[in-house]
Parts: C-alpha cells; sequence; structure tokens
C-alpha cells in the first residue's frame, strides 16, 4: 500500500523539486530558500549583450544565495536558444520556457527586464534595462534584509 501511495504521489508531481522550474538542458531547478533573478534577453537587444557578462559574474560570485534565470524573450527552439546563449557566453541555467503569469507579472515589453523574486516565491521588483552585478546586488539588498552583498 506505502508503495503505491509513493508512486501516485510521484506521478502527481509531488516528487518534483520545489518551484517545479525546468531548465533548457531539461534538468529541475531548485530554488527553495533562495532569491531569484529572472532575466529576459534577446538575440537582437543589444543592452542585453552588454548585460550578460554582469549577470554571469554575479551569478559566479552568489549563486548560494541567488539563483539567476536567463528566459529567451523569442521563445525560440531550445537548439536555437542554446546557439545563441553559446554565442553569448551566458553561464546561467536557461528556463525551458516563459512562466507565464507565474509572480503575476506580464512579459516585459522591454529588453534587458529582470524581475526580483524573493525567497518566498513573491515578485518584488522589476529591473528595466542593463544591470551591473552592483546595481543588481543593491537592488536585491533593497528589497530582502537578509541579502548581504
Amino acid at each position: 500500500m506505502r508503495v503505491a501511495l509513493l508512486g501516485v504521489l510521484l506521478i502527481a508531481g509531488c516528487g518534483k523539486p520545489p518551484g517545479g522550474m525546468q531548465a533548457l538542458s531539461g534538468e529541475p531547478l531548485a530554488s527553495e530558500g533562495k532569491i531569484l533573478l529572472v532575466n529576459y534577453w534577446a538575440e537582437w537587444c543589444a543592452p542585453c549583450r552588454e548585460e550578460i557578462p554582469e549577470l554571469n559574474a554575479f551569478y559566479r560570485e552568489h549563486g548560494e544565495q541567488v539563483l539567476v534565470l536567463g528566459i529567451n524573450f523569442d521563445q525560440l527552439p531550445a537548439e536555437q536558444v542554446r546557439q545563441q546563449a553559446d554565442k553569448f557566453g551566458i553561464q546561467f541555467p536557461l528556463l525551458a520556457a516563459a512562466p507565464q503569469g507565474r509572480w503575476g507579472q506580464p512579459m516585459p515589453q522591454v529588453l534587458p527586464s529582470t524581475l526580483i523574486i524573493g525567497r518566498d516565491g513573491q515578485w518584488r521588483r522589476t529591473l528595466v534595462g542593463p544591470q551591473t552585478a552592483e546595481s543588481i546586488a543593491e537592488a536585491i539588498s533593497g528589497v530582502d534584509q537578509g541579502a548581504n552583498f
């Protein structure tokens, strides 16, 4: 009976990691207890290309506290997104699909745009335009008192 119940729970999704997000690579993304930076980018967006090295640096330095996630604004096929990400040197995980309305926010109309999602899974702020590692740290500190950067 217990084995059958466990099987039902796993099939129902109870065995999935918290957050239920999936990376472009197919891996589940566990975000529990972390601040999320959800960055919308596109190949044709020059300010996005300017911002990517800053996001990479921030992710390398603060990955224990903050999960940086990229979303291709154009919602291209996975292989095309992978090629563009490689071309631009994106080192943080990319989401397989845009989380339509997940945090109560519409798809951004200006790129780059980065949503800050608190540890509780609630939207806190949207940063518009290219950011630096320093401006990201400052913005997060302003919405999460427990963040030490």
